[in-house]
């Protein structure tokens, strides 16, 4: 009876070892977890959390950002942005315009890039860096280099070769000025979905390929039935930061256009910006901002959501 008592002690103590060590073991991964991961928290709380949540509160104020005074306004901020802000509908529109060319343009020529480069080409690495290059360059100094080529370059040109059409500013009408910046917004984005196109076509295996050529299979059809498919993920990826970049476009905006000539090219962010840090609306700006962010999050959301669904299907 004693002996079978210590035995039963004795597995106890075992057992009760086993805990701790387990405990310890589990502490110590949860010790190293948050001592990697834990300021990168700290500082998304600081700098993206707490901002947000601040910036849904102060959208329901007539803040103007600066006096100490704040007063609570309900909805008002809302109802004044949906029926009676006829600039901020306008730069909505306008912006939705905007990201529909921007993000099949810079698609279809970081695609036509890819393909370019990742042929049997001894300049491809040379070509690969040149067409990246542009996004390597800030949104604002790019646009006064812009705004340079489009007020004096063109226009020089035009005039040595006699060709009218280069003579006129293009910055100086609505629908130039409008063009310019999706001209701007290609050549910035496209080499940088260049690359992730080039990643995905590496991956497209070439006895696939070879196979449908021997069945008689011409390069069009190689593109359509075998290719597209085959780098669909990379679709749904540079969509997604296409549709991401067109909407929040604000520095190339700024520097470019300056929202001009007579706001016809005031996209949605460079409203926001206005109305918050030049007119004083804080509390109207955030308000817009909260409305912006609803809208490209459901988007972009539903984006995703097809474009997996599309490569299921494919």
């Amino acid at each position: 009876m004693l002996e079978t008592n210590k035995v039963s002690n004795e597995s106890v103590i075992e057992g009760n070892k086993r805990v701790k060590r387990a405990g310890g073991k589990k502490l110590k991964k949860a010790l190293n977890f948050f001592s990697f991961v834990g300021p990168v928290y700290l500082v998304f709380i600081a700098i993206v959390l707490v901002p947000f949540i601040m910036g849904i509160y102060y959208s329901f104020t007539d803040w103007n950002g600066i006096t100490g005074h704040i007063k609570m306004v309900g909805l008002d901020n809302y109802k004044y942005i949906f029926k009676d802000d006829l600039a901020f509908i306008a730069s909505f529109k306008l912006t939705a315009k905007y990201t529909v060319i921007a993000v099949i343009l810079t698609n279809i020529v970081g695609f036509g890039l890819a393909l370019l480069v990742t042929q049997a080409l001894k300049s491809r690495n040379i070509l690969r860096t040149i067409f990246f290059m542009p996004n390597l360059i800030g949104g604002l100094l790019l646009g006064f280099i812009w705004q340079f080529i489009f007020n004096q370059g063109l226009i020089s040109l035009g005039s040595i070769l006699k060709l009218k059409f280069l003579e006129t500013a293009m910055l100086g009408t609505a629908n130039g000025a409008f063009w310019a910046i999706v001209i701007v917004a290609v050549w910035q984005g496209a080499g940088y979905i260049m690359v992730i196109y080039v990643a995905a076509l590496q991956g497209v295996p070439n006895d696939l390929i070879e196979a449908a050529k021997i069945d008689g299979a011409n390069r069009f059809q190689v593109l359509k039935k075998i290719t597209i498919p085959m780098v669909a993920p990379a679709v749904t990826v540079c969509l997604f930061l296409t549709i991401s970049w067109s909407f929040k476009i604000f520095d190339t905006n700024l520097s470019l256009t300056g929202g001009g000539p007579f706001g016809s090219t005031e996209m949605l962010a460079y409203n926001i910006y206005k109305e918050a840090f030049t007119n004083n609306n804080f509390g109207i700006g955030e308000a817009k901002a909260i409305v912006f962010f609803v809208v490209v999050s459901v988007i972009t959301i539903v984006q995703v959501y097809l474009s997996k669904k599309r490569e299921v299907e494919m």
